[in-house]
């Protein structure tokens, strides 16, 4: 793709590194294949390549955002499957964060929408007032459907009440002891919205590693990772938790930190980048950089244990890949391999490629398609006919579970259970225990 970008606008690192990526596109279209917006619309401009057009103008012309740029830019999910079809490499993730922080910064939406997104960004990042929402969206929670009559805005108001839900119980305590000749020390990313909505989820993760050897440390003053900010353009909001973040995991790694794991694949494609995004951060480039090498999803980090082997079980397991860990870290072995070591059926299912949907705050923000994208997955889901769904990220769980009967819980969840500990809350307690031998 050819650009004209003058040397004053090359002058800015964002605006230089999207002009690269431009230049690497050659219009092939491969990426409309695998594009779930595409899929769905059929607008060419609601796909990859369409979009690189218009931040291409946009940025070339150094143009404010405009409302068609905006609405496009807006229903791009993230999924990051066209940075796996594109044969030429083109680097569309940092592509379109850039597009998003230009737009927040050169566009004025909506009133409704403004508020909605000031909302979704002082409140889903921090567990406290998460938890307190929650609580009050119960309130609100019957008149669902009178919001979905008014239509307009008030659907998205609907969309994030009916996704709500109420907070996950308190985890039972932890079943595990700290090994007295631990093999590795690890963090666990906490998280903001999974602590909330699940924290059985990391509690699972704790005992799993601890009965396999690992030392698990729970750092003071570690905030979320930054991804709910980054996604929305809210560029400050993102880089100040970053920060934090690195400050706290650098402590950590100074008194002997392994890794930093973490349970939801979407705060991991994030952590991956610190180093990109604090790349012109000359007090904390080095440090970021460092944190993102020794981040691994959980998934990762488990398969390099060696967990031993289990008979077959007649447990058939419908895994849902995130395009968060297939897409963004390129995790997709290590799960299926997890859950076929400890003796489940491992079932394909048919276009695991095409996001469900979730893709942080999109399942409120671009309803819609969020719901016809769920539902496309489910139909291929239930062809499987599998007896459990497994994922890896809470955002593609709580998407999953608010269209189907059929359990869905998290890959750590199952694996805890299937090496001795408790039965996952979503199966239910009638479920016998099948530790395998160790």
């Amino acid at each position: 793709m050819q650009t004209s970008f003058s040397p004053v606008q090359l002058a800015d690192p964002a605006v230089a590194e999207s002009e690269r990526i431009l230049r690497k596109c050659v219009h092939c279209g491969f990426c409309t294949a695998t594009c779930p917006t595409y899929l769905e619309l059929g607008n060419e401009l609601d796909s990859p390549r369409g979009r690189i057009y218009l931040i291409k103008d946009m940025l070339e012309n150094d143009r404010p955002a405009n409302e068609e740029v905006a609405r496009h830019i807006d229903r791009c999910l993230s999924c990051l499957s066209c940075m796996t079809t594109c044969p030429s490499g083109v680097d569309y993730m940092h592509l379109v964060d850039h597009a998003r922080v230009h737009i927040e910064k050169t566009y004025r939406r909506p009133l409704a929408d403004r508020l909605l997104r000031a909302l979704l960004a002082r409140i889903l990042p921090y567990p406290t007032r998460f938890r307190a929402a929650l609580h009050a969206a119960r309130l609100a929670r019957p008149f669902v459907s009178v919001f979905e009559a008014f239509g307009g805005p008030f659907t998205r108001l609907a969309a994030m009440l009916r996704l709500s839900g109420t907070p996950g119980p308190k985890p039972a305590a932890a079943l595990y002891a700290v090994p007295s000749a631990p093999k590795a020390r690890v963090a666990i990313l906490k998280g903001c919205a999974q602590s909330v909505l699940d924290p059985g989820i990391n509690r699972a993760a704790e005992n799993l590693l601890a009965r396999f050897g690992i030392e698990i440390v729970h750092p003071e003053g570690e905030v979320c990772c930054g991804a709910l900010s980054h996604h929305m353009g809210r560029e400050e909001d993102a880089r100040a938790f970053v920060r934090r973040n690195v400050d706290v995991w650098t402590r950590e790694i100074e008194k002997g930190l392994d890794a930093v794991l973490i349970t939801t694949s979407g705060c991991g494609t994030v952590v991956k980048d610190y180093g990109h995004i604090l790349a012109e951060d000359r007090h904390y480039a080095e440090k970021a950089a460092e944190i993102a090498l020794r981040t691994f999803d959980i998934s990762e980090y488990l398969a390099r244990l060696d967990l031993p082997s289990a008979g077959p079980r007649e447990t058939a397991v419908a895994y849902h890949s995130a395009c968060s860990l297939q897409h963004g870290q390129r995790v997709t072995l290590q799960p299926r391999m997890l859950l076929e070591r400890a003796g489940f059926t491992v079932k394909e299912i048919g276009e695991g490629h095409i996001c469900c949907g979730s893709a942080g705050t999109y399942n409120i923000l671009q309803p819609a398609i969020a719901r016809r994208l769920r539902d496309r997955k489910l139909r291929h889901i239930a062809e499987t006919q599998a007896d459990m769904i497994v994922a890896g990220n809470i955002g593609c769980i709580t998407q999953l579970r608010s269209g189907t009967r059929t359990p869905v819980l998290h890959l750590v969840e199952l694996l805890d259970w299937a090496y001795g500990g408790p039965v996952p809350p979503a199966l239910g307690a009638s479920v016998p225990n099948t530790e395998v031998s160790k």
